[in-house]
């Protein structure tokens, strides 16, 4: 029996059928062109022409203008909630697309966000798709020299920031963090501030305004853009197995689709329910999951500023209990932080609001979706296991709440219209249905990048040459014998720390800017909370006698060239590495340490030395 029989046309079929839901200034003639070989150029509804904020604001605005498009639940649990209409909201965003305007910002530039969790942010990146700007959002944990780095690739010609972001019992200086990256970027000529924490800072005269300022000159009728499917709609950095971050781009009409069909399917969400994605606008999933896809099916969203742990771990729970939210969308890391804080702490409260449970990010390992199915549940909900990612900009493969069987750990299903495939490392397709082989993608979909801002041919080779004729997802997956996916992890030089991903090269380029480093390897580990932990094997010019200081320097050089999140967790100073008589570092002899699978090392015959391997071992990291 055959796992892997599609069907094109009833694919395509699916896909119209999806794009009626929408308000077009032109319909679209061709639903798809292209496909994964030669120079992958991929057009969904080509003639088509509409503005992504007529379908996800305006319309709704029009219709049901009084109910809560945003709830805004900020940092700390005294301040109170915001409700924004979708009237409300539509002024918002006209009003900021004028400001935008009134800054000489056109159609095609690239506004960069680098901003907390507040409504804001979510206007700001919906008055740059009005007026046809590409919005490129930098998560505010990011370093400046990130933040440099992603403005310098995307060209962003404005910053909009905060002057500061609450972040559990401290703030973050957003603005002076901002004024240090705009050293190196020259084509930055305006920063727009929002006021939020009031801490101090600077302002640069000619460059920087005051959002409040600049919004006494703002008009609240300010008409949208209109776009052809194929322009830009936004540029999202994520990481890769080498040190430069790509630039995935997403593009209007397909993504809108795909976004508003995954929501409404996944989640099997109601005219007048609550949804709360905890993610970060700086990520996919905040993008699709907390602005687009909820808005596109005019739900309610809610917009969390603070941490699951401030000022207590009850945090999460008393907010589904305040605001009766009927959609829970997290990570595992999150679930298995909460998990280790005590079954009695969601048993406070009265979660009988919810619905459906999420996890996004990774893989959820079976006890956290039993302890998050019992606790959290009450045994009542049907929990959503979602693969999906950046490069998809939308949910690929998950249960349907209250349509399929939830599978602890199993993703289960693709999605209509979406065509999962397993390969073997030749890339011969592996058509029975009980196989384990590397994930990929037969067919193209609405929602896929289109190519790596300014580097199509680096797109190319990321995502389609390794297995011809389809897209590598970088993922491993099982398939069972009813043909269920279960996702195994990656299969290329990525790690996944609590959803977010860092490849391997770009933080050992960070630890390597040490002036007492002379080469490291970095790999990831088993983490009981995380997922996956960074595990780094340091070789230094000298030895130290002070290593908990030398290894407080490399951690702090990963925070000053990429932020806190890809810090290493464990450091391990040793005097060679694993590697082979052409130079090649055998990282997977490194994994199978930190994976402490010491039984089933391989053959390390072929290395340069040996015995290196015994060293590593003798002075491993718990």
């Amino acid at each position: 029996m055959s796992a892997t029989n599609y069907d094109l046309k009833k694919i395509l079929e699916h896909w119209d059928n999806e794009a009626k839901n929408f308000q077009w200034h032109r319909s679209h003639q061709t639903t798809l062109e292209g496909d994964f070989t030669g120079d992958v150029k991929i057009k969904w509804f080509k003639e088509a022409q509409t503005n992504i904020t007529l379908n996800a604001v305006d319309r709704h605005a029009k219709t049901t203008p009084q109910k809560t498009a945003i709830i805004f639940e900020a940092n700390h649990p005294d301040t109170p909630a915001q409700e924004i209409s979708y009237l409300e909201l539509s002024t918002a965003v006209n009003r900021m697309a004028s400001v935008y305007k009134n800054l000489g910002i056109k159609k095609g530039d690239v506004i960069c966000f680098y901003m907390g969790m507040t409504p804001e942010l979510v206007i700001g990146v919906l008055a740059a798709a009005r007026i046809g700007a590409i919005h490129s959002v930098v998560f505010g944990g990011f370093s400046a020299q990130s933040l440099a780095g992603r403005i310098e690739d995307s060209g962003a010609v404005c910053l909009v920031t905060n002057d500061g972001a609450y972040r559990g019992e401290k703030i973050i200086n957003l603005k002076d963090i901002c004024d240090e990256a705009l050293k190196n970027c020259p084509t930055i000529q305006n920063v727009i501030v929002h006021t939020h924490t009031k801490n101090a800072h600077q302002m640069l005269s000619g460059r920087d305004h005051y959002l409040h300022e600049l919004l006494k000159n703002s008009d609240p009728q300010f008409p949208f853009e209109i776009m052809n499917a194929e322009d830009p709609l936004f540029i999202l950095y994520t990481s890769g197995s080498t040190g430069k971050p790509k630039g995935l781009l997403h593009t209007t009409a397909g993504y809108m689709v795909h976004a508003a069909y995954s929501f409404r399917e996944v989640f099997d969400f109601k005219e007048n329910d609550i949804f709360w994605c905890t993610a970060d606008l700086g990520w996919i999933t905040g993008h699709t999951y907390t602005t687009y896809g909820p808005l596109l099916n005019g739900g309610t969203t809610l917009i969390f500023e603070g941490i699951p742990t401030f000022p207590n771990g009850e945090r999460f729970w008393q907010v589904i209990e305040k605001h009766k939210v009927t959609h829970f969308y997290t990570a595992p890391t999150a679930i298995r932080s909460l998990e280790a804080l005590g079954d009695e702490l969601p048993q406070k409260y009265k979660m009988g609001s919810l619905k459906v449970l999420g996890s996004v990010g990774e893989p959820i390992n079976e006890e956290a979706w039993e302890w998050f199915h019992l606790n959290v549940g009450k045994g009542n909900c049907p929990i959503v296991d979602t693969w999906w990612q950046t490069e998809t900009g939308g949910i690929m493969i998950s249960t349907l709440a209250n349509k399929t069987e939830c599978v602890p750990s199993f993703a289960t299903y693709p999605l209509q219209g979406i065509t999962p495939i397993l390969v073997d490392n030749t890339g011969d397709e592996l058509k029975e249905s009980v196989n384990e082989g590397n994930l990929c993608i037969k067919y193209p979909w609405p929602s896929m990048a289109r190519s790596i801002w300014g580097d199509h041919e680096r797109f190319i080779q990321t995502y389609f040459t390794t297995y011809k004729g389809c897209y590598f997802t970088g993922d491993g997956a099982k398939r069972d014998q009813l043909n269920r996916y279960r996702i195994t992890g990656r299969v290329d030089d990525v790690i996944n720390v609590s959803g977010h991903r860092f490849g391997t090269a770009e933080i050992e380029d960070a630890i390597d800017e040490h002036h007492d480093v002379v080469e490291s390897a970095v790999i990831g580990y088993p983490h009981p909370i995380k997922g996956q932990g960074i595990y780094a094997f340091v070789i230094c010019h000298h030895k130290r006698s002070d290593t908990e200081v030398l290894e407080k320097e490399i951690r702090d050089m990963v925070t000053k060239v990429i932020g806190p999140i890809a810090k290493p967790d464990l450091i391990q100073f040793v005097d060679a590495l694993p590697k082979t008589r052409s130079g090649k570092i055998m990282r997977r002899i490194l994994r199978k340490i930190g994976e402490n699978e010491l039984g089933s090392l391989g053959d390390t015959s072929t290395l340069l030395d040996p015995d290196v391997v015994n060293r590593i071992i003798k002075g491993k990291k718990n």
